[in-house]
């Protein structure tokens, strides 16, 4: 099993000067990055062959694995366009999504518990699955899991009132792909890329497997497990006041 970290963007939402503005994954929280979080969590359930999708200032990036020494050195595909979207991130991760074996595709703004690493891994390894958590800020930021009798009916920030489900809850923006799963999503962002949606984010294409459902998803509750996903800059004093204090850490 490979991680694949998505770690391409700007992280503009974060309305810094340009001139503070880093990756995302560089943000520091009790002394580790956001990487070093991601990699220590990693090898504690057992993965040790990461995937960096990396765009802007990839060189911090590459600085920040220099200063960590970590071995095996996660590889690095870059996607010079990186301000056109995740869409095109993953596309460029196509060859290490397809290469064989179970995938995890990860967003790298994430501050998150060692049970969510866990969790994502559990079990049998050739199962396509998704995390969700139920206790989750509604509003139009959230990407929304609908859940109608065990499958997927929605997956999005906005979600028709009509819609009829019996759970929901937000993404935590990790999921774990068979070989086959992960082929499939890799076919549907190349359509994608191919008409033209670049622009879209990559959700777009794991919705479509999803409601698809040529490819079975179990969908995973980890609610009570801290975690946060660092969009704004307000987002950086939460995780810092209401889910670090909260997080074990790992050796």
């Amino acid at each position: 099993m490979r991680a694949l970290i998505l770690a391409a963007g700007r992280g503009l939402r974060m309305q810094l000067p340009e001139d503070q503005q880093i990756p995302k994954c560089l943000l520091q929280f009790a002394g580790k990055t956001l990487l070093e979080r991601h990699l220590l969590l990693l090898r504690h359930v057992g993965i040790s062959e990461i995937v960096l999708g990396l765009g802007f200032r990839h060189d911090l990036v590459e600085s920040e694995l220099d200063r960590l020494g970590w071995r095996p050195r996660p590889s690095i595909v870059l996607n010079d366009r990186f301000e056109l979207g995740s869409m095109l991130t993953v596309h460029t991760l196509a060859e290490s999504m397809t290469r064989g074996g179970s995938v995890l595709l990860m967003d790298a703004d994430v501050l998150y518990d060692h049970r969510i690493a866990s969790a994502l891994v559990a079990g049998n390894r050739s199962v396509n699955r998704l995390l969700i958590d139920r206790d989750f800020e509604t509003g139009e930021e959230p990407v929304k899991v609908c859940v109608r009798n065990g499958l997927v009916v929605e997956f999005r920030k906005t979600v028709a009132p009509d819609l009829s489900y019996d759970t929901v809850g937000e993404s935590i923006g990790f999921f774990r792909y068979s070989e086959s799963g992960a082929r499939s999503l890799a076919t549907r962002i190349a359509q994608h890329v191919q008409t033209g949606h670049v622009n879209l984010p990559h959700e777009e294409a794991i919705r479509d497997q999803l409601l698809e459902r040529s490819q079975p998803f179990e969908v995973t509750d980890v609610t009570g497990a801290p975690w946060i996903e660092i969009d704004f800059a307000e987002d950086v004093a939460r995780a810092t006041r209401d889910v670090l204090p909260l997080l074990r850490d790992v050796p």
